[in-house]
């Protein structure tokens, strides 16, 4: 079995290097159909985890497509002497978990990546209402972002540019909201638009409320800071009695079985 692998390897990189397959060719030819195998949200999980070190989303999608293809190719030499339904669904199964392997990690990442976002935005949004007593909000934004946490730069950095480029509208903030979609942050990200557009001498009364907000946002984070460690805490502890429980279950087990072998 293992030399029948490394020799269709072999045949495979042969092909590969001199031409007589061209991958790159083949996978362009049908860049069409694969793409409709593309998730909806495949770009958006890779620019939310490497940002702008992504230069072509589609190029990366490829690559998947193609390293499914090679261990598709190479499975199939694995099982040329034996062909059958059932190696071939194993060989289309491997391959398609290969395909989506790095989509899944992307989710799994996003989503740790929310909790953190989670925990951190009623802080960034404290020390912008430290900003807007001072300054407009456009301002404050675009001062509020060397200190910012870095999980938020890139989606700050995009909100200014849109609003410095001329856009009056809530689609940046909502924008940003979208980005970071957790707990309030579309209420939050409309509150701060009214803000910018309330009058001056309506702007305390306005601040007030919006730090209101903020302070209630952060209280929300808190108990959920604490109940997260209390779950886990609890699962501990449930993990140590399962244990112990089983533990102390297969020692005596092991016991009567010594005693019955013992007395027989």
């Amino acid at each position: 079995m293992i030399e029948i692998f490394l020799i269709g390897a072999i045949i495979l990189f042969v092909f590969i290097y001199t031409g007589k397959i061209n991958k790159g060719k083949f996978v362009d030819d049908n860049k069409g159909l694969f793409m409709l195998f593309k998730e909806s949200d495949y770009e958006f999980l890779l620019r939310a985890k490497y940002g702008d070190l992504v230069v072509d989303a589609d190029a990366v999608y490829i690559t998947r497509i193609r390293n499914a293809g090679i261990v598709l190719a190479l499975l199939v030499f694995v099982f040329i002497t034996n062909l059958s339904f059932l190696n071939v669904l194993i060989c289309f199964i491997v391959a398609f978990v290969v395909f989506k392997l790095p989509y899944l990690q992307l989710k799994s990442y996003y989503r740790n990546h929310l909790n953190e976002v989670d925990s951190l935005l009623p802080y960034y949004l404290k020390s912008l209402e430290v900003l807007a007593q001072h300054y407009t909000i456009p301002v404050a934004l675009a001062r509020s972002i060397d200190d910012a946490p870095e999980v938020f730069k890139p989606g700050l950095r995009e909100m200014v540019a849109k609003i410095e480029a001329g856009d009056s509208t809530v689609d940046p903030y909502m924008d940003f909201a979208k980005q970071y979609p957790v707990r309030d942050s579309m209420r939050m990200m409309r509150l701060l638009y009214r803000l910018g557009l309330g009058e001056q001498e309506k702007k305390h009364q306005q601040l007030v409320s919006f730090a209101k907000s903020v302070s209630n946002l952060q209280l929300k984070s808190r108990e959920q800071k604490y109940k997260n460690r209390l779950d886990k805490m609890e699962k501990m502890t449930m993990m140590m009695l399962v244990c112990t429980g089983g533990g102390g279950m297969i020692l005596l087990l092991i016991s009567m079985f010594m005693l019955l072998g013992s007395a027989m």
